[in-house]
């Protein structure tokens, strides 16, 4: 069984939702052990999921597996209809662990306020993303409110990055395949200069996207694959163009694909080209409410000080907490992983001191911190 919190939480000295030193060390060691290996694929995420299980078992608790055998739930407290559950996520799985320990303990001492769900993500850099699955799978039932911490390496840490609102952006991505009669590079009026086509549609969409839609969505289109032709002076039959478009705002993202589909159309019809569109919303942007967001500011501020949570910037990356919150309100903080400017590395990596704190410690701290405060 876990440590008991009640030496630590009943001091008003101790921040709300500070873990006991035992758990810390722990956190540290399972976060150089898992969280920090380079990752080589879907086994090495297996295998930190499956040791978060294993310890989540040892602690007399019940994790069970997602269909498909990927991410992991666990409940914490009695189910109770008037008492819905709070869920808590993390890219990090000894964050979730630490916290899902942490108020284990408090349970065992009926001084958890309410219900808590884990949910460690699956399939996070697939497409399209473990949280629709989970979801499919029912994660959220009896849940009213997700909060969540995501790794920043560009916060100092022992800090967070707060906004309300949007706090990511959206993406989709986009593959294009075109198709025409081929020929000698001398003849190309009797052929479908596919290349032209292509480098056409690459400059094309993004300059007409840009005027076309409200430039407040910060739309962004980026190829990263372009394939067209073997030989010299041969103009091919078929050629391909892949990229993504971000978004920073949700109805951009909602409303690009007409617009997408609208605008290659034209392109190749004016080379006569015959195009296959694949266009698919990847994930919207990460939103913020703002009673979640308080909860989070709260927390982190009882348990480092209000100068420890600073205002973020809304970001171009993506996260798949994002739809979740198309069910539930909830909101996101950014971990600081940076070390902080004069200060020793913050235990972040093997054979520092064995006192340095970690930022798995800090992200444990405020899920705990804020569960206690719902």
């Amino acid at each position: 069984m876990g440590p008991t919190l009640s030496e630590v939480n009943d001091s008003p000295a101790v921040p709300c939702g500070a873990l006991p030193a035992g758990l810390r060390a722990e956190l540290i060691a399972f976060h150089q052990d898992f969280d920090l290996r380079p990752a080589t694929g879907r086994q090495d995420h297996d295998s930190a999921a499956e040791a978060v299980r294993a310890r989540l078992e040892q602690d007399g608790l019940r994790p069970w597996t997602l269909p498909g055998g990927a991410g992991t739930v666990c409940d914490i407290g009695a189910t109770d209809p008037a008492r819905p559950r709070l869920a808590l996520h993390s890219d990090i799985g000894a964050v979730l662990l630490g916290a899902g320990l942490a108020l284990a303990a408090l349970d065992r001492e009926g001084r958890l306020p309410r219900p808590v769900r884990l949910i460690l993500r699956p399939a996070a850099t697939t497409a399209p993303a473990g949280a629709l699955g989970a979801i499919e799978a029912q994660v959220l039932d009896g849940v009213d409110r997700i909060l969540a911490v995501h790794g920043d390496p560009s916060i100092d840490t022992g800090r967070i990055g707060l906004r309300q609102g949007p706090i990511t952006a959206a993406l989709g991505r986009l593959v294009l395949k075109l198709d025409g009669a081929g020929g000698h590079r001398a003849r190309p009026h009797l052929t479908t200069d596919l290349v032209m086509a292509t480098a056409k549609m690459a400059t094309e969409l993004p300059a007409v996207l840009a005027r076309r839609m409200d430039p407040r969505s910060g739309v962004r289109v980026a190829w990263d694959r372009v394939e067209a032709g073997q030989a010299c002076n041969v103009i091919p039959q078929h050629a391909e163009l892949e990229g993504t478009v971000r978004f920073l705002d949700l109805a951009s993202w909602r409303d690009a694909p007409d617009l997408v589909h609208e605008v290659i159309d034209q392109v190749a019809g004016m080379y006569r080209a015959k195009c296959e569109i694949q266009y698919q919303r990847v994930v919207p942007p990460v939103v913020n409410e703002m009673e979640s967001t308080e909860l989070l500011r709260e927390a982190m501020t009882r348990s480092r000080g209000a100068h420890a949570v600073e205002d973020t910037g809304q970001s171009l990356g993506c996260e798949d907490f994002a739809w979740y919150l198309e069910h539930v309100p909830g909101a996101l903080a950014r971990l600081g992983l940076r070390p902080a400017l004069g200060s020793p590395r913050h235990g972040a990596h093997p054979g520092e001191p064995a006192g340095a704190e970690d930022p798995v410690v800090i992200g444990a701290e405020l899920l705990t911190g804020a569960a206690l405060l719902v």
